[in-house]
């Protein structure tokens, strides 16, 4: 449990129904819920979300609250989007997860992204002038979308008019959600 007090604050989770990282979804959706967040999970279609472990292993069955195209994006605070290669590979081939994303910056709301999901803000042409980290695959992507890559457990930006928080893996997500309860207190 979180000693920030999150309540009143919601929070939008985008992922695909099949692929993601466990612990980047079920973990930051846990802590924010026991902060006292409301949390949707928006998922591509209303089908249970089938995790990964390692992107190998199957993990947990999520069941989404939501669907991506059926989200009121200005009802939500911040944009948490987790990874998991298939997963995040998957997101920003999806026009809707690409608007999404897109709306949120350009409304100045934070962003939180892990592992592999700056491959969405790539898509969406939100790493130009940004300072981020991500897994590292990742590091030419970024650097060939004008973003600054650095190897860091946590990174938060605030350029380009919205905050920008990312992690690497799995083994980053107490820095990663120190800094995204510090976005949605701010």
């Amino acid at each position: 449990m979180s000693d920030t007090d999150l309540r009143g604050r919601r929070v939008l989770a985008v992922v695909t129904n099949y692929g993601v990282e466990q612990d980047e979804l079920v973990v930051p959706v846990e802590h924010l819920r026991g902060a006292g967040a409301t949390v949707d999970v928006a998922a591509v279609d209303d089908a249970p979300i089938e995790t990964l472990v390692g992107d190998k292993d199957p993990g947990r069955t999520v069941q989404p609250t939501t669907t991506i195209g059926a989200v009121d994006v200005d009802a939500y605070d911040l944009l948490l989007i987790p990874g998991g290669t298939l997963n995040a590979d998957s997101l920003r081939l999806q026009d809707e997860a690409v608007g999404l994303v897109k709306a949120f910056a350009s409304s100045g709301r934070p962003v939180a992204a892990i592992c592999h999901g700056p491959w969405l803000l790539v898509e969406a042409g939100l790493v130009g002038g940004k300072r981020l980290t991500s897994y590292p695959s990742l590091t030419t992507d970024v650097r060939n979308a004008g973003g600054t890559w650095v190897d860091s457990e946590v990174v938060s930006d605030d350029a380009n008019g919205f905050t920008l928080v990312t992690s690497r893996t799995p083994d980053d997500l107490d820095a990663f959600l120190r800094h995204v309860d510090a976005a949605l207190t701010a």
